[in-house]
Order: C-alpha cells, then sequence, then structure tokens
C-alpha cells in the first residue's frame, strides 16, 4: 500500500506535466486513473520488480521492464512514448543511469576501427532482408527525408531528400563524389541516374558492402560507382563532392574532430560537401536508451561542436538548415511500416527478430518520432552545407535560392 500511494503521487505529477489522461494498473490488479476522462493509454506492471526499477531508474526502467515483458502499453504508444518526455520522466534515474552511460561510452569507443566497425555492424548489419519492409522502395535511405508541403509518400520524401542534397552542392555530371557512409547506395543510384555524376561509397558494415556491390553490378554501373569497405577516417584521395548523410552521429565523443578531420581532406580546394546529421541545440548527453540498446558507440554532438570543429579544418560554412520537422513523419511511415511487416521480419530468423527485438525497435522508432516532434525537443536534424576554402561568384551562387528553382 505505502508502494502505492508513493506512486500513486508520482503519477499524478507526471499527469500533470504531460497533460494527458491515462491509467496505471498494479500487479494486485490495482488500478490507478491520473486525470479526467477516457485514458488514452493504460500502463500495465505486472511484476513489483518493473515497480522498484522505474522508482529506481525513471524512464530506463520503464522501458527495459518493457522490453522484457514486465510492463505492457494498451493503447495509444506513442502517446505514452510523448507523455514521459513531456513530464520529463528522462530525467529521472539520473546517477545510475549517468553512471552506465559513461562506462557504455567507454566500452563502445569508435577510437579503434575494428571496434567501429563491430558498432556499425551490430545495427546496420541485420540484413537486407530486414531493412527493405520498412524502408522506401528502391533506394532503401535509413536517413531523413525532405517532406515540403504535398508530399504524400516514404518514397517521395527520400527522392526529394537526396534532390535537395544535390541541388544543395550542385553536383553535375562531371563531378567525383564520395559518399561517407553510404548505407545501401540510395545516394549513390540516383545522382548517377539523375544526374550521371560517378562515385565512390565508404561503408564499414560488411553486409552492406556486399549486398551494394552484387547491386552495382547487377545494374552494370561498375563504370560508374564503387563501394570501399573501409573505416570513414582513411581518406584514400580528394573528391569534386562530398556527401555525408547520417554518418557523423556514430563518430564518438572522441573522434569528432578525427572525422570531421577526414570529410574536410576528402573535399578538393574549391569542392563543395554537405554535412547532415542529427545534432543537440546545447550540450546534452546521448540518451542511455539508444546507445545500449540501438546504436552502441552512438553520439550526438552539438551543433556548436560541428561547428568549431569544421572551422578548424579550414571549412567554409555556406548553409544551416534545421529539418527537425522532417524526422518525424519519416520515422512515422518507418515505424509504421515496421508493424505492418513484422510477421515477414520474423520469420527471416525468429531467434534473432523476438518479442524482445520488436519492443525495443517500435520504442525506438516511435519514441524518436516524437522526440522530434516536441516542441520542447534539443535533439535537431542538420544539414550543413560547406567548402574547401572560401567560395568565389564564380563557384558558387550569390543566393541560396538554387535549390529551390524549378528543374
Amino acid at each position: 500500500m505505502m508502494l502505492s500511494q508513493a506512486l500513486r503521487h508520482v503519477l499524478e505529477g507526471l499527469g500533470r506535466r504531460a497533460s494527458v489522461c491515462f491509467a496505471v494498473v498494479l500487479p494486485d490488479g490495482e488500478h490507478i486513473p491520473v486525470g479526467e476522462g477516457v485514458p488514452t493509454f493504460t500502463v500495465v506492471f505486472h511484476t513489483d520488480a518493473a515497480l522498484l526499477a522505474v522508482s529506481a531508474r525513471g524512464h530506463i526502467g520503464l522501458m527495459e521492464a518493457y522490453f522484457d515483458q514486465h510492463v505492457d502499453v494498451e493503447g495509444n504508444f506513442g502517446a505514452a512514448l510523448a507523455a514521459g518526455l513531456a513530464a520529463g520522466l528522462d530525467q529521472q534515474g539520473g546517477a545510475l543511469n549517468g553512471l552506465e552511460n559513461g562506462l557504455h561510452e567507454l566500452r563502445h569507443s569508435n577510437r579503434d576501427p575494428a571496434h567501429a566497425k563491430a558498432n556499425a555492424r551490430a545495427h546496420y548489419g541485420l540484413g537486407t532482408g530486414f531493412y527493405r519492409p520498412w524502408l522506401d522502395d528502391p533506394l532503401m535511405m535509413y536517413t531523413c527525408g525532405y517532406w515540403p508541403e504535398g508530399t504524400t509518400s516514404l518514397e517521395q520524401a527520400q527522392r526529394q531528400k537526396i534532390d535537395h542534397v544535390c541541388r544543395k552542392i550542385r553536383l553535375q555530371s562531371k563531378d567525383r563524389f564520395v559518399d561517407i557512409g553510404c548505407g545501401f547506395g540510395g545516394f549513390m543510384f540516383q545522382a548517377q541516374e539523375k544526374i550521371g555524376a560517378t562515385g565512390v561509397g565508404l561503408n564499414t558494415t560488411s553486409e552492406q558492402v556486399e549486398w551494394l556491390r552484387d547491386e552495382i553490378e547487377r545494374r552494370g554501373l561498375e563504370a560508374s560507382l564503387t563501394v570501399r569497405e573501409c573505416d570513414f577516417r582513411d581518406v584514400d584521395t580528394q573528391y569534386d563532392k562530398v556527401v555525408s548523410i547520417g554518418t557523423l552521429e556514430h563518430a564518438g565523443r572522441d573522434q569528432l574532430a578525427e572525422v570531421i578531420g577526414a570529410h574536410a581532406r576528402f573535399l578538393k580546394p574549391g569542392g563543395l560537401g554537405i554535412l547532415h546529421f542529427i545534432g543537440h541545440v546545447g550540450h546534452f548527453e546521448t540518451e542511455l536508451f539508444i546507445r545500449k540498446h540501438v546504436f552502441p558507440g552512438g553520439w550526438i554532438p552539438s551543433l556548436a561542436d560541428v561547428l568549431v570543429e569544421m572551422e578548424r579544418c579550414g571549412l567554409e560554412v555556406l548553409d544551416v538548415e534545421n529539418l527537425r520537422r522532417h524526422y518525424a513523419p519519416t520515422l512515422d511511415a518507418w515505424a509504421a511500416r515496421f508493424e505492418q511487416h513484422w510477421p515477414a521480419i520474423q520469420r527471416l530468423d525468429e531467434n534473432r527478430f523476438n518479442e524482445r527485438f520488436r519492443r525495443v525497435w517500435r520504442t525506438y522508432l516511435i519514441g524518436c518520432a516524437e522526440m522530434f516532434r516536441s516542441p520542447a525537443g534539443y535533439t535537431h536534424l542538420f544539414q550543413i552545407v560547406f567548402s574547401k576554402g572560401n567560395v568565389t561568384a564564380q563557384n558558387y551562387p550569390m543566393s541560396r535560392a538554387h535549390p529551390y528553382e524549378p528543374h
């Protein structure tokens, strides 16, 4: 009873801050309504251990109890995650979570290229069969789409994102580009098909490299496109254009300067590049849940720190665009397709893609959508256009109209 009353006090505070009606069911069957009206969601605790985990570790305790099926969430799962964010549940359990977060960063550092490769493969090496059902078809872009007014599908948003990037860096048929962290090659294929540019993709994940090499050969594009399996810091030569979409988040705190320095070394003097990454506005620690359960070795830098390192490398920043609002519909689409195709994904490997995996990934996809949708969030999505040395009127327009001109 004492635990129930203490928990009731905490829940009422969460309800006030989150401004949503919900309910909690305790292991003994006691039903606790929070707020007035019909509950938007109900959190069902099956064990006393799950209650203690929440008391000790806040959102981490709650999420891990959910992953282990000691907690269920009935009703609107997205609303439950949004309420937790709005109520500041992620700020509880600070000491324990902070200690684990620090230890995780030390254990999964990307300083050693072999560790960086293992970190990348843990997430991106799940196989084309896993990713294909819920990413856009056929490009399989696993990064934020571009959703200007009138956009109606994930496929359209991802094609528009690639076009937006190509126009920002003024990619032309005579250019040779490097795609740092090329994934399944969606940018490379569209840039070659629509513009005729030639390029090299860099990827640390063996599974993606093998698939991409086969796909390049199947399309007969060996003369135009190649892929290197290497660390992102391994600079082979200089290119006319540098494209980096969703790679910087994997650099790690200690490797930020080194990875941005590699971006600079890849670019020819007078060339243009784009750095597309998730970044914080202000200095914050990277969320433990993301590091521990989704992206080992991942680290979200601040925009300010990225700009400082770019300046140190002799890169001129030409444009910074914040596309935070575009990530929520991208993640919404991924989450809906993930849920829709889960039975087929599970059949690929029922041991790997089990119920715990499903719960981790739906929390990741839906939770990140709510994070980017939040008006109070500090995690954003930036595209920085940069040059190697100062541009002139001859190699870069005097206005920013060119990405938006009719074509």
